[in-house]
């Protein structure tokens, strides 16, 4: 039986007066993504796990369910318990799947983490989410090690290669567990994801989302993926799982309709790399963060390559790069707008209705998108304000974890806030015009500058600082630092410090590009740093 919640054929128009959500009582995505699947047809082929030595390995969807039922009763047997927090601190693999279903089997919740994260930014991540259970690596032992003190609530670190004790070998405990569970029987509504998103001022929120999340995706993927899933389908991202972007555009609904999925490392990415394995594997659908469209577009394509559609979203990607991908991909490039609040709400969905290369498409179908000024009105056609979804859309947040005054501050009556500013026009079509906030946008990342500052005021020869996102013909934006020396600082060699420190101690996908020293900040006369007037130069 089709899991798509749409049908092909009928007109937009139809489409979206037709549709409703049917959203269950009871929902867990382990139990839709995994075990479903796995009862139906256990040797089904789920995953196909490239490593970096080149090995292939198939995962069935029995074998992820046997899996993540042993993880789950190991992780039972530690003392886990429904609503705590398991994160998952990996790269893409097997290893993020089986722990993601483990712990919403057990109606725990997952909070996925990117492995450059540095020791800054995984020990406020993880104490704020009061983590009971890190999955990791080798290669992250180390940065977990040294904030381990800072983690009063963290009982159990679990590593997928050999480590010494009192770290438990994540596949030991697996082949020693049993195999019999009896999972956990969670609403729609309970606490499924927590994923951080950077703001402007203070430190990244946790944004807590429900198992329903997941349903609210799948309008959006079927349309900008052409109507998926079709027979054949293959599915891949080079977007970590860690992200939004690349575990919900791509990853679970590859899972949730039974679409192999392809999981790959790339350490950096590589469009010649990229190519040889959508053309080894057969790809037929892509989520594509506009940096790598860009860096493909420099590539050489092979031929024989069979991609059928292609979602990318973060910024425009304009007319040239659309048409590239219908002469090179054979495939249309559909543009896609959400965010970690409130994700996948706008594409676009060539074939369907008339691409309009600046645009991000229309509201999906079950989506109620407006453009609003700041009393929550809408805008005349055509006039800017900020873009707004209508609350009662099951791809919406529950809430900011442990913030109840910045969860009130992102609605104004019954509308979701973006911080985005766009524009409509008269047959619906969305026009991103600018944050309107000093959220930076670079290679599909949305970063807040607080951390980053953060991270330079705590350089003894750092007395201010301040980060902006400056054009960039690859990133879209690149991070650049403004910063305030102490008297008698030396500069000479300090620039690349501070780079270095920012990539150790925050992420290297967050580090300034450049930083540039000044005597002082532009403020305002309560304090705060005026940010536009540093991109304004």
């Amino acid at each position: 039986m089709s899991r798509a919640v749409l049908s092909e054929g009928p007109s937009w128009e139809a489409l979206r007066s037709a549709f409703r959500w049917r959203v269950p009582q009871r929902f867990n995505i382990a139990g839709a993504c995994c075990d479903s699947h796995a009862r139906a047809a256990p040797d089904r082929l789920a995953l196909i796990d490239l490593s970096e030595t080149g090995e292939v390995r198939h995962w069935s969807h029995g074998a992820l369910k046997s899996a993540s039922d042993r993880l789950a009763n190991a992780f039972r047997a530690r003392g886990l318990r429904r609503g705590e927090t398991v994160a998952v601190l990996l790269p893409q693999g097997p290893a993020v799947l089986i722990a993601h279903f483990a712990a919403m089997k057990l109606g725990a919740v997952v909070l996925p983490l990117f492995t450059l994260f540095g020791p800054d930014a995984l020990a406020y991540r993880l104490a704020d989410a009061k983590a009971r259970i890190v999955v990791t690596d080798g290669a992250s032992l180390e940065k977990l090690d040294a904030i381990r003190g800072e983690l009063p609530d963290l009982r159990e670190v679990y590593s997928i290669n050999p480590a010494p004790a009192p770290v438990r070998a994540f596949w030991d405990e697996i082949a020693a567990a049993s195999a019999a569970l009896e999972p956990v029987a969670t609403a729609a509504d309970d606490p499924a994801v927590l994923i951080y998103t950077s703001g402007t001022t203070g430190a990244p929120k946790g944004v807590l989302h429900a198992h329903r999340f997941l349903l609210g995706h799948l309008p959006n993927v079927e349309l900008s993926q052409g109507f998926f899933p079709k027979p054949g389908a293959v599915g891949w991202t080079p977007a970590d799982w860690a992200w939004i972007g690349g575990l919900m555009d791509m990853a679970m609904p590859c899972l949730y309709y039974g679409v192999p999925l392809v999981s790959r490392r790339m350490r950096k990415f590589d469009p010649d790399e990229a190519f040889r394995l959508i053309r080894a594997h057969e790809v037929t659908n892509l989520f594509l963060p506009p940096t790598a469209l860009k860096l493909m577009r420099g590539a050489t394509v092979p031929e024989g390559l069979a991609v059928r559609a292609v979602s990318s979203g973060g910024e425009s990607l304009g007319a040239e790069m659309l048409d590239w991908g219908r002469r090179a991909l054979s495939a249309p490039i559909n543009e896609i707008y959400g965010q970690t609040e409130c994700n996948l709400v706008v594409c676009s969905a060539e074939g369907l209705f008339p691409t309009k290369p600046g645009t991000m498409g229309r509201a999906v179908p079950g989506a109620e998108v407006a453009v609003i000024d700041g009393e929550g009105r809408p805008v005349p056609e055509g006039g800017i304000g900020e873009i707004a979804v209508r609350r009662g859309h099951p791809v919406m947040f529950l809430e900011y974890l442990g913030k109840p005054g910045a969860t009130a501050a992102k609605f104004v009556g019954d509308w979701l806030k973006t911080g985005d500013l766009g524009r409509m026009d008269g047959e619906g079509y969305l026009t991103y015009v600018a944050r309107d906030d000093d959220i930076i946008s670079s290679a599909g990342y949305r970063i807040g500058p607080s951390e980053i500052e953060n991270c330079l005021t705590g350089h003894p020869d750092v007395v201010m600082a301040a980060c902006v996102g400056v054009p960039d013909p690859v990133r879209g934006e690149a991070v650049k630092a403004f910063v305030v020396l102490r008297e008698g600082a030396d500069w000479e060699g300090l620039e690349a410090a501070l780079i270095a420190r920012v990539k150790a101690r925050v992420s290297p996908h967050v580090a300034p590009r450049s930083v540039e020293r000044r005597e002082s900040l532009p403020m305002t006369t309560t304090g705060k740093i005026l940010r536009r007037e540093l991109r304004a130069g």
